[in-house]
């Protein structure tokens, strides 16, 4: 199970990367409709999503349910895209332009620190530093699954403003 969810987290963010690389600086600021995200906010919104270093790494302790039990109503609500969503105000994207070059090496830093420290740490431990209100603590696992069909959700919203932008 570890092993598919960090796959599968690998998979998600490299396509997200691939994405935002095929973008020049002015496509990532271009406003595809007349409200709603560009490109690169949508980015600097997935890039303050990912900053959860923190929580990986803060205390834990052992979890007394199945360290996955939260993925499946995650992915249910996420990855139904008739559904709007707000995003919390703390990872709000920013209202300036968005410098593509500096979004992506924060974007993969991010994507590195989960890929490498995920292998090596405890995955099925329950975090204890934030959670999510609806939800309640969440497991390492479960945030890098979180994360995963988070972006799953964004690169869908990413791809209808690639159409838009390149029209």
């Amino acid at each position: 199970m570890e092993k598919v969810i960090l796959r599968d987290y690998d998979t998600v963010t490299a396509k997200l990367m691939e994405l935002f690389s095929s973008l020049t600086n002015e496509q990532i600021n271009r406003r595809p409709f007349k409200t709603g995200w560009t490109a690169g906010q949508v980015g600097d919104h997935l890039d303050r999503s990912y900053d959860i270093s923190h929580v990986l790494m803060g205390q834990v302790e052992d979890t007394h349910r199945p360290p996955d039990q939260k993925l499946p109503e995650i992915r249910a609500l996420f990855l139904n895209f008739d559904i709007k969503m707000d995003s919390p105000k703390a990872i709000v994207p920013t209202n300036d332009p968005i410098d593509k070059s500096r979004l992506l090496g924060s974007l993969k830093e991010k994507i590195q620190w989960v890929n490498e420290h995920g292998k090596r740490m405890d995955l099925s431990k329950t975090c204890l530093d934030f959670a999510i209100p609806e939800y309640g603590p969440f497991t390492r696992l479960e945030w890098i699954g979180f994360n995963t069909v988070h972006t799953q959700r964004h690169i869908h919203q990413l791809e209808q403003i690639i159409k838009n932008i390149s029209q």
